[in-house]
């Protein structure tokens, strides 16, 4: 079924699309908003940077933003991430409610700390216009998939009937396209990346080797994934195509702008003077401000990302920053106390061998009630195992923005003393459900009935997925606000019941 599709943007990324589409048969019509540009390619059939290539004669061309938009069953957005909000701005006008559009630019803007979607979504709801926005991102030069060589990549749209279609569309014997409903997770990996790649360049211009590049990777991947964590994103996102994938290549290949800037970079050039030797958009230079943003703003620690800024912003000296980097205060590659794992993985192990139910629940569990203790018991009564997952302070704080009595270890001391509780592990953010599904062997998800069916995608998972009515008279943010309004009545005004005030979820 041949669609029509309309590409805004006619850098070396759009054309590949483009010419790889026209070659599935697609109805494809190219936009730039330079005229001279567009003459040259019609006349010649080529690309300025990607020698060798040669446009296919059914590409049409335009520099009119109303005709890209006319008609079209999908409207890509190939410009660089800082333009893309200008553009959307221009085209809003054309666009029509319901339009399927696909981004492929990565990026994060500073000012706002939106994903390139949300940018396009925030800019066309401006104009009273409602789009279906994926996300189109993964390990994909375009010299490559300008040449038809095996590529993969990943469609990611919280509708998976939108994202299926998008897979159908640019999917053929070149391109392998994956679906993914992590929108954020997709887009932060193909942002932050670009600033790994960097410093695997920097690296390799100041002489390091493999060593530094495979730790570089290793590490830079776990920064993503921590600061994506915290942003609810799902952990099997940053260990795909979109995380993983796309960071190895653009870290390693000659292909890759950021990795040559970064290159030049540890060869002594400025970043200006090896933005102007690379000849085009460098994102992961454009990625620093709003990384460090958000690590500000959730609390992470980003020590590589922070590393390349210095060296971007601050004219630090690489070598130093390296130096720096190595000579960090001692840590642990485990989230967990090793102690901690050891004591899950024996108990698991023995569940398991005997064929044990496992039920998990989770919660945040504050001010300890009796309603806590009726849930837990009914809990452990659908099996025989009982893992409660426990909000740490960081979720608590960062995403349901509430604020426990007790820190994460009182709590935890606390559920791990009612003999209903066989485990306690961390709930660290929205989306780790589905991984402890299986992490843990479970064949029973509880929550409480005001969640119902809230968690029923986890059916899908192969759990029974049961809902518990609440003990109606008693629950801890009655017990905060009985206790706020004796105070209140007392004339004093010890606790601060929007402070305490949290979601026992």
């Amino acid at each position: 079924m041949s669609d029509k599709i309309g590409i805004i943007g006619a850098g070396t990324w759009g054309m590949a699309l483009a010419n790889m589409l026209s070659s599935s048969g697609h109805n494809v019509q190219v936009w730039s908003p330079f005229s001279d540009d567009i003459a040259r390619m019609s006349e010649t059939h080529r690309q300025k940077n990607l020698p060798g290539v040669i446009i296919s004669e059914n590409i049409a061309f335009t520099d009119s933003i109303e005709t890209i938009c006319f008609e079209k069953d999908v409207i890509l957005f190939a410009v660089p991430s800082k333009y893309v909000r200008e553009t959307v701005r221009l085209a809003a006008p054309f666009i029509i409610n319901d339009q399927i559009v696909v981004d492929v630019a990565k990026g994060i803007e500073s000012e706002t700390l939106l994903t390139m979607t949300e940018v396009i979504n925030d800019e066309l709801a401006k104009h009273e216009k409602f789009v279906h926005c994926v996300a189109l991102s993964g390990p994909t030069h375009a010299e490559e998939v300008a040449r038809n060589l095996p590529t993969t990549i990943v469609a990611a749209y919280s509708d998976s009937e939108i994202a299926e279609k998008v897979q159908d569309i640019f999917m053929n014997t070149c391109m392998r396209v994956y679906t993914n409903n992590d929108v954020l997770g997709v887009e932060l990996s193909g942002a932050l990346k670009n600033i790994i790649a960097l410093a695997s360049g920097i690296c390799e211009g100041l002489g390091y080797g493999d060593n530094t590049k495979a730790a570089l990777i290793t590490r830079g991947l776990f920064e993503i994934k921590r600061l994506g964590k915290k942003l609810g994103c799902t952990e099997e996102t940053f260990d795909g195509l979109a995380g993983l994938g796309d960071l190895v290549v653009t870290s390693t290949s000659s292909h890759s702008r950021n990795n040559k800037a970064g290159f030049l970079i540890g060869k002594g050039y400025s970043p200006k003077e090896a933005i102007d030797k690379v000849g085009m958009v460098v994102e992961g230079i454009n990625a620093i401000p709003a990384a460090l943003q958000l690590a500000k703003k959730y609390d992470v620690e980003l020590p590589i990302i922070n590393a390349v800024s210095m060296v971007i912003n601050e004219n630090a000296n690489p070598k130093e920053m390296v130096q720096n980097l190595m000579t960090r205060s001692k840590k642990s590659e485990l989230s967990k106390e090793l102690v901690d794992i050891n004591f899950e993985n024996t108990i698991l192990k023995d569940t398991r061998s005997i064929g044990m139910r496992r039920v998990i629940t989770y919660g945040t569990f504050d001010l300890l009630h009796y309603g806590h203790i009726n849930l837990l018991r009914r809990a452990k009564a659908l099996g025989d195992y009982l893992i409660v997952a426990l909000s740490t302070d960081e979720f608590n704080w960062n995403d349901k923005h509430k604020k426990t009595y007790f820190s994460y270890e009182q709590r935890k001391q606390l559920l791990e003393s009612i003999r209903y509780v066989d485990l306690v592990i961390p709930e660290e953010n929205w989306n780790q459900k589905k991984t402890d599904m299986h992490e843990y062997h479970i064949d029973t998800f509880v929550m409480g009935d005001d969640w119902k069916e809230k968690f029923d995608f986890l059916k899908a998972e192969g759990v029974d997925v049961v809902y518990l009515p609440r003990t109606a008279e008693i629950s801890s943010s009655k017990i905060k606000k009985d206790l706020y309004d004796a105070n209140e009545v007392d004339g004093e005004s010890k606790l601060n019941h929007d402070e305490l005030d949290t979601n026992p979820q």
